[in-house]
């Protein structure tokens, strides 16, 4: 349990630090700015989650920007790793997650224009032009691997509370997505002996067998 304290302690200080830097040098885009409400209102009608013309709520804001946010972050980096990698299929396979990014970053901020919302402005591109790989393909395979697992669990969990029904629908179509796209991943992995396998149970059918 110290472990996971002292874990936790640390990744909030670097992520306080790294906000900071990112908000100074205007790289990080800020969220859309909502008018604070003067009353409580309640939903009163289930019409509150069929409407597709009401306005986006701050949690629905929340989660579109964030998504948004981390796309366009994931499009860079597997934009790097797509220009340094040196296996064939991988590369292809990156240039894939490239194209998924956008498509899941044009998905979210349609939703957003739709609703009047602008998007703050993102710096350009930070990828470089170097074709010097930073780390081995397996490394980078397994990054984008680990990517697409949290991207899935953190989406689910946003998209749940999001009370418009079509933004449900999409997003959870842009899940599927992803998922078969960490699903091809995985393939690459084990096809090229990357994948590491995990500790598991002992199958007791086996050791019985043995002992007869």
């Amino acid at each position: 349990m110290e472990v996971y304290e002292g874990l936790t302690s640390v990744t909030q200080k670097i992520y306080k630090v790294a906000t900071l830097y990112l908000l100074e040098k205007g790289i990080l885009a800020l969220p859309p700015k909502v008018t604070m409400p003067k009353t409580t209102e309640y939903i009163e009608s289930n019409s509150y989650m069929k409407n597709k013309k009401r306005a986006l709520n701050d949690l629905e804001i929340g989660i579109l920007h964030n998504g948004v946010e981390t796309n366009n972050i994931g499009l860079q980096l597997i934009t790097g790793f797509a220009q340094c990698a040196q296996n064939k299929e991988v590369k292809k396979y990156f240039v894939k997650g490239k194209d998924l990014a956008m498509k899941q970053i044009k998905i979210m901020e349609e939703i957003l224009l739709e609703s009047d919302v602008q998007f703050s402005a993102t710096s350009g591109s930070t990828v470089t032009t170097s074709t010097v790989a930073p780390f081995s393909d397996k490394l980078m395979m397994h990054c984008v691997y680990l990517l697409n697992g949290f991207g899935l669990v953190g989406n689910s969990f946003g998209y749940f509370f999001s009370l418009r029904n079509d933004i449900s629908m999409k997003t959870t179509l842009i899940a599927k997505d992803v998922y078969f796209y960490g699903q091809e991943g995985i393939k690459i992995k084990i096809k090229n002996g990357w994948f590491e396998e995990l500790p598991q149970m002992e199958d007791r059918t086996q050791i019985i067998k043995k002992g007869n």
